[in-house]
């Protein structure tokens, strides 16, 4: 087992690693910047270490002075969480060049998945179906007008190293496409130092359906699936398990495909294999893979009993998968809303501040995983994300309305948050018959954001 841990991360995703290491026994390093001096994950750690200024390039995505942490503090092994270096592949193998356990898959499993056309190419050599389209990188422009044949329109032209939304263009006509490709190259390449692209046909009103995995580099299991249809600019803000849309027939199918792909590329860690679900074919393709802890784990969490974090430190350390395929059984129902500093009303605009006073839901069935404190001052630098509600009930319906009354109890003084947004969300009648889409919610937003307009309290 690993005997003391260096977090190479902040926020709540800091706070949640931390917590689950010290329940093993795991001795914990946190690292920050120094606008996180007085983050709660620095104050529950073990120790605590600057690694520099604010600004994250400088500080939580400084390998040389993270590295430089683990050896002063005599640290044997990293957690990344999610964002910042979870999924670089250098980082992960100059921990090992360093002597350090990265907790999670190895530096070529990361490069493999992490490039979205090599995984496109890993995911259809195990059989596991892809969305139509480019099979690699797209050379040029030329190359792109012939794929167009077998694609048509609309068609989405995405960056192969690309993650978050970024990088990403819809064409729905050749001028459309002529325009969007240059474009989705430069802010490929300004993103992430790479600015190859690759092609899929779009599937309109597909839901967003992606799979946990946990693996040991030898043997993998799922542990069922999420839907996170409910997106705003392709970015999660509703999470939830299982996917009421799928058959169990389907189902099986799509958690059979993702234990096949995690073991073809000899997965090692907690990962999540995503798909595109289309209501109409009743068919699923493989869209990309992350290697690490997704933000929405807890839903998974909540409906298995697994804690995916400490299985995942366990798997570091040497430990053989503990669990088997038959052992793992979903129970009810969970969902996951991220609460972030955010004003809904005005086009989500940022809403850093400090906290005057903080009320945490509470009851059966629900969890806050936060970094949040009364009197903590949420800087302007970094995410938005000031915490992530779950609840869990034995049916979706249970769930939403455990779900209204743990945002009812919430208070999040000081601070503008998105709030209203799920409370409204959570009384809309296509929300709560999931009769949505990935793009269903800018359109609701179009007609509702206005209304959203959170209190603020002093």
């Amino acid at each position: 087992m690993l005997k003391k841990l260096l977090v190479a991360n902040r926020g709540e995703i800091a706070v949640r690693v931390i917590r689950a290491a010290q329940d093993l026994g795991i001795a914990t390093v946190a690292v920050h910047s120094d606008a996180d001096e007085e983050a709660l994950h620095v104050q529950i750690a073990d120790e605590a270490v600057s690694i520099g200024p604010p600004a994250a390039k400088k500080s939580y995505l400084n390998q040389a002075a993270i590295l430089k942490a683990s050896a002063d503090t005599g640290a044997d092994s990293v957690h990344p969480g999610y964002g910042f270096l979870a999924e670089n592949a250098d980082f992960a193998d100059a921990c090992t060049a360093a002597g350090l356990v990265f907790v999670g898959p190895s530096g070529d499993a990361i490069r493999t998945m992490g490039d979205k056309v090599a995984a496109r190419s890993a995911a259809h050599a195990a059989g596991v179906p892809v969305v139509p389209g480019s099979l690699g990188r797209v050379a040029g422009i030329e190359e792109a007008r012939h794929i167009l044949m077998d694609t048509g329109f609309p068609v989405m032209i995405k960056a192969a190293a690309g993650g978050g939304g970024r990088g990403i263009r819809i064409a729905s006509d050749l001028a459309e496409f002529e325009a969007a490709f240059p474009q989705a190259a430069a802010e490929a390449l300004a993103a992430f130092g790479d600015g190859g692209l690759y092609m899929e046909k779009v599937i309109t009103r597909a839901r967003h359906i992606e799979v946990q995995v946990l693996g040991d580099g030898v043997d993998a299991v799922h542990c069922w699936e999420r839907e996170c249809s409910l997106q705003r600019r392709r970015q999660k803000v509703w999470e939830e398990a299982p996917s009421s849309a799928l058959s169990d027939r389907v189902r099986e199918e799509l958690c059979q495909s993702a234990v096949r792909l995690a073991k073809a590329v000899g997965y090692s860690g907690a990962g999540t294999i995503e798909y595109l679900y289309d209501d109409e074919s009743d068919r699923f393709f493989f869209i990309e893979m992350n290697t690490r802890i997704q933000v929405e784990h807890p839903v998974t969490e909540m409906i298995t009993g697994i804690d995916l974090v400490a299985e995942g430190l366990r798997i570091a350390g040497g430990e053989p998968l503990r669990l088997k395929q038959h052992d793992i059984v979903a129970r009810g129902h969970a969902i996951e809303v991220r609460l972030n500093a955010e004003d809904p009303s005005r086009d989500f605009a940022p809403f850093p501040g400090t906290v005057s006073a903080l009320r945490v839901p509470g009851g059966p069935g629900v969890r806050f995983e936060s970094m949040l404190y009364a009197g903590y001052t949420v800087p302007p630098f970094y995410d938005p994300l000031l915490a992530k509600l779950v609840v869990h009930g034995e049916t979706r319906e249970a769930a939403i309305a455990r779900l209204v009354r743990a945002l009812k109890e919430t208070r999040i003084e000081g601070l503008r948050t998105t709030r209203p947004l799920f409370l409204a969300l959570a009384e809309d009648a296509a929300v709560q018959a999931n009769a949505v889409h990935t793009r269903w919610l800018e359109g609701w937003l179009d007609t509702h954001s206005a209304r959203l307009v959170p209190e603020l309290e002093p």
